[in-house]
């Protein structure tokens, strides 16, 4: 049998015996009838658990907007006019409104990125729009897996505080999105540390929210901090608004869960011997730390013993700092305690890819040198076939093969 898939800027193309294919992932298709725009006011007109944001909102409150920084793919400058435009409706002036860039524990923006994030017309406006700092939180409490609930101090001192955030699976958290503008959106560098730190446990993976450490944190901080209002949106291939959830931080949250699962949680009832994994071509695997978020998806495919094909270019090799020191200088098992005592943004990841490495061999077609990817763990192959055929030679003749040529938007999901 005959296969493609997206290697960087290309395609490359190999054979699967049919005795060997179990499957192929991919994510279902969405079709969509109204614009962006319309989405989003749909949403807003229309909030699960809530009244309307214009009801719940009065003039002279102070109204903290909290919003996604730029690492993220929230499209904050298509959505926050609207939100905006819906606190002026309930008669809040601008001059009350702060729009507060959730920075978690990333760097602070520049003027121009701001400007990019809320809008020009925003910018310009008589709203405030600031960074979150780590240092200046409020402690509120404490979730019952011990993680302080530690908030920035303009936010706490809001009258209201509304949420704005995308919705797609988290490596650890479950989900994006809900109250994960707060926690650890704009939490203190313990908070996050604390909360993090859970992301190892067998329950921290993408899809799981009830029982995940990580999310229930999450979840819990709004029960020391009013959250008013949540504004969630879940985006396609594109970055294109396809859902809108608006209300309640929980019930809206997890309607939009919900879609997101009919869009890219596809169930499966076998787990294979080997997955080839595609993260999805440029720019989803110009390096390693993009080409993680398919490499992990892949392990919920994967039988413990069995051996992942990871099909990256990779051309940029590891594209972040911390992860590149992880990687080339410490163990997976080293890896692992490391970020269980100090969470470190960069490690985090490497940590993600020690644990994958402790049930799985991790064979990597990739555009990086030899040396490298033998020093990270991974066992090097210039070709895909000759990958696809050293693993059913290690695991053995009749082992069974999945495709998963868009992993970085595919969860598989095992019954």
């Amino acid at each position: 049998m005959k296969f493609e898939i997206k290697y960087g800027k290309d395609k490359i193309k190999f054979y699967i015996n049919e005795k060997n294919y179990l499957g192929t992932l991919l994510p279902n298709k969405v079709y969509v009838k109204n614009t962006e725009d319309e989405i989003i006011k749909k949403a807003l007109s229309n909030p699960i658990g809530t009244l309307p944001l214009r009801d719940i909102v009065k003039k002279g409150e102070k109204v903290a907007v909290v919003t996604s920084d730029i690492t993220r793919p929230m499209p904050s400058a298509l959505v926050m006019p609207f939100v905006v435009e819906e606190l002026k409706k309930g008669g809040v002036d601008e001059k009350d409104i702060s729009i507060v860039l959730a920075l978690g524990s990333h760097r602070s923006h520049t003027d121009e990125e701001k400007r990019t994030l809320v809008g020009e017309g925003l910018y310009n406006s008589n709203v405030k729009v600031i960074d979150s700092d780590m240092g200046k939180c409020i402690n509120l409490g404490m979730c019952k897996n011990g993680t302080p609930v530690d908030i920035f101090e303009p936010v706490v001192k809001a009258d209201r505080i509304v949420c704005l955030g995308n919705i797609e699976y988290h490596y650890f958290a479950g989900y994006s999105g809900g109250a994960k503008a707060l926690m650890p959106g704009v939490s203190s560098h313990d908070a996050i540390q604390a909360n993090h730190s859970n992301m190892l446990h067998e329950n921290a993976i993408a899809g799981n929210l009830d029982t995940n450490p990580v999310r229930q944190d999450i979840d819990q901080s709004g029960e020391f901090i009013k959250i008013d209002f949540i504004l969630n949106v879940v985006l396609n291939g594109k970055k294109e608004v396809v859902n809108a959830v608006a209300g309640d931080y929980i019930k809206s949250h997890r309607e939009g869960c919900k879609y997101l699962d009919g869009m890219y949680g596809i169930k499966m009832d076998k787990k294979a011997d080997i997955v080839v994994v595609s993260p999805g071509g440029y720019p989803k695997d110009i390096n390693l730390y993009q080409s993680q978020k398919g490499l992990d998806n892949s392990k919920h495919a994967i039988r413990d013993g069995g051996i992942i094909v990871l099909c990256a270019s990779a051309k940029e090799k590891f594209g972040e700092k911390t992860f590149e020191e992880w990687m080339l200088n410490k163990s997976p098992v080293q890896m692992i305690d490391e970020i269980t005592r100090n969470f470190k943004l960069g490690g985090h990841k490497a940590a993600a890819i020690a644990g994958m490495l402790q049930k799985n061999k991790i064979f990597m077609v990739t555009d990086m040198d030899e040396k490298t990817v033998k020093q990270i763990n991974f066992s090097y192959f210039n070709n895909v076939q000759d990958a696809i055929d050293a693993a059913i030679e290690e695991i053995g003749q009749d082992s069974k093969v999945l495709m998963m040529p868009a992993a970085g938007s595919t969860l598989p999901i095992c019954i």
